[in-house]
């Protein structure tokens, strides 16, 4: 049991990682602004005495709050919603990690941080292992969450060379699953919204550039792993590396939904990654961890969910 804070604790990822927090007994803080979470997501643990939820944006310190872990998930993640205001992403990334490195260092607590995939940018080796440095464009209009996330895990080393703090660092590639926000302009939701209103699914480019997709209960146990692990602060990758088309992916939407949509070709948007895939060695020598959920099976929960909504 321990009393873990997990910033963007509304959002897709943490309210899956909360669920499995408060499950295995810890005492929760969830922060969040609620720029992109929704309160929906954590209203069913709002009663549970093991769980406290604060309205709070970390670019502001925390004050107030002693806990043992923290997982920083805080910042938008899809191109949409960061690009909405990014210099607000910018400041999340780099003066909200000093903020939470800062209540680390404080409090003698672990600090995980959701790094990504956009490290590596448009990749020239491949698939991406931890050891490669990225072809990131440091003025492009994906910048801000790019070079946001480079700083955060350069603050994460730099505090843990200077202060010791003991700190995580994870790489999430392309995770999908229930309570992914309708209109966050990710992949998987944009097809399975697009299909199960029968319009067109739109495809960027020619289709043919790929993405790894790891369904949200892989990934969460993947980072649960990582914190609690001894050997090592990583960053590690956490992903699934069957690599999909966006033409595949396409398509089997289509064929789940039973959908009559066909497919609508667009211009692929500037600094688009043309080939996205986790090498996950490290993860499977370090965390004994791997993907389990398949890409059919993972889809069809997540149309189920947008079903409901």
């Amino acid at each position: 049991m321990a009393k873990i804070l997990v910033t963007g604790g509304a959002g897709f990822i943490g309210s899956h990682l909360i669920e499995r927090l408060l499950e295995r007994g810890d005492t929760v803080i969830c922060v969040d602004n609620f720029f992109t979470g929704q309160k929906k997501n954590i209203e069913r643990h709002l009663d549970n005495p093991n769980f406290t939820l604060l309205e709070h944006d970390i670019v502001h310190p925390l004050m107030g709050v002693d806990v043992d872990q923290v997982y920083n998930l805080a910042c938008p993640a899809s191109p949409i919603h960061y690009q909405y205001n990014p210099i607000k992403t910018v400041k999340t990334s780099t003066t909200g990690m000093i903020n939470m490195l800062g209540l680390a260092k404080r409090c003698g607590a672990r600090i995980l941080q959701a790094s990504t995939s956009e490290v590596y940018g448009d990749p020239a080796v491949h698939p991406q292992t931890e050891s490669y440095w990225g072809n990131v464009n440091t003025i492009g209009p994906r910048s801000c969450y790019d070079e946001g996330k480079r700083v955060a895990e350069t603050l994460c080393m730099d505090y843990h060379r200077e202060h010791k703090v003991d700190i995580r660092i994870i790489r999430i590639f392309n995770t999908y699953g229930p309570r992914m926000h309708p209109q966050d302009g990710r992949v998987v939701s944009n097809f399975i919204v697009q299909a199960l209103a029968g319009e067109p699914i739109t495809i960027y480019g020619t289709g043919c550039q790929t993405r790894s997709f790891c369904y949200v209960d892989d990934l969460v146990r993947g980072m649960m792993t990582m914190m609690d692990q001894e050997e090592s602060i990583g960053p590690v990758n956490l992903g699934n590396p069957n690599e999909f088309s966006m033409k595949e992916l396409a398509e089997k939407v289509i064929s789940l939904t039973g959908t009559s949509s066909t497919l609508e070709y667009k211009p692929l948007p500037q600094d688009d990654p043309k080939q996205r895939q986790p090498d996950i060695t490290l993860a499977k020598k370090l965390l004994n961890w791997q993907p389990t959920i398949e890409l059919e099976e993972g889809l069809t929960k997540t149309i189920e969910y947008f079903k409901g909504l």
